[in-house]
């Protein structure tokens, strides 16, 4: 008697997935990283519309009106004029752009140096770790809000520069980027260095030693792709601070000069007419509490995406 047995057939097997797709997919589970990056993205959409915006009303930064002084919001205004008569509005937009610009340059030229550092301390190792170390470690020990303040308060005109040039808002921006990037390289350079410490010996980067390659083509091609996942966590932490930076020189009058407004010089304005008109207090500080929460938040959701362990 011919028993037929029910053919079974071997289950298709997932095809496997790069481990950028797998840090997408895990960064898309998390509610809080996606929340943070959407408000992230209505931020930055805000302050971009300051352009049409601007065209729609008639209206720019720097025009004043004192007829339009504490004016309340309207269809001409829609969110009321400043102490000069200037729109609210367009300023908190153009502002923006200032503070968020200052954010992402000196963050990206902050990481140049940091990761330069950092992976020169520790694939090459030896004094030139203990050196690098040492110097970055008296950074850290240095008080960072009064060496900023210090910094800020260089007269540019006896470095060379024009007195134009000194006053001028570009000038503002640039010294701005200059100083935080100057002092804020430190956190990458540790988390780079203790990177390439943890890979440096691995087997295919001692293959490529012994093939020949110099050390130049073994970061680029080895190091560097490695250390790039703790990096850009490390980068989005550093966005928000920087940001904070910015706003915190700026309200003590060493950030970006007026008229050109950012958050920081906007809450500086208004620090004394917080009884008279407290929204003039309250929108810069709101935008920066919500950027500053966003970014970080993202930044949580990002390490939680490139952890290993995560699921």
């Amino acid at each position: 008697m011919n028993v037929q047995l029910p053919i079974t057939r071997p289950s298709a097997v997932e095809a496997p997935q790069s481990p950028w797709r797998l840090r997408l997919r895990r960064f898309r589970r998390h509610r809080t990283g996606m929340a943070a990056l959407a408000l992230l993205l209505l931020i930055v959409l805000f302050c971009l519309a300051a352009w049409p915006v601007q065209w729609w009303l008639g209206v720019d930064t720097t025009t004043t009106d004192l007829l339009a002084r504490f004016d309340p919001p309207s269809a001409a205004h829609p969110l009321g004029t400043d102490d000069a008569g200037r729109d609210e509005l367009v300023r908190l937009m153009v502002g923006g752009q200032i503070s968020l610009l200052v954010g992402l340059i000196a963050t990206a030229f902050g990481a140049l140096l940091g990761t330069a550092i950092g992976v020169a301390a520790g694939y090459f190792g030896g004094r030139l770790d203990a050196v690098l170390m040492r110097f970055t470690d008296g950074m850290i020990a240095l008080p960072l809000l009064p060496l900023l303040i210090v910094l800020g308060a260089l007269d540019l005109t006896k470095l060379g520069f024009s007195p134009e040039f000194a006053r001028s808002g570009a000038a503002g921006f640039w010294r701005v980027v200059v100083i935080i990037s100057i002092v804020d390289w430190t956190g990458v350079a540790r988390i780079v260095r203790a990177a390439t410490l943890a890979i440096r010996e691995a087997d295919y980067i001692r293959a490529a030693r012994v093939s020949g390659a110099r050390a130049g083509y073994a970061i680029l091609t080895h190091v560097l792709p490695n250390v790039a996942s703790p990096l850009i966590v490390a980068l989005t932490l550093t966005v928000g601070r920087v940001i904070l930076f910015e706003s915190v020189l700026s309200f003590l009058g060493f950030g970006i000069v007026p008229p050109t407004p950012s958050w920081g010089n906007m809450l500086n304005n208004a620090q004394e007419l917080v009884t008279t008109a407290p929204m003039l207090a309250v929108l810069p500080g709101l935008l920066i509490f919500l950027s500053v929460i966003a970014v970080n938040l993202l930044g949580d959701g990002l390490r939680h995406a490139f952890d290993p362990r995560g699921e």
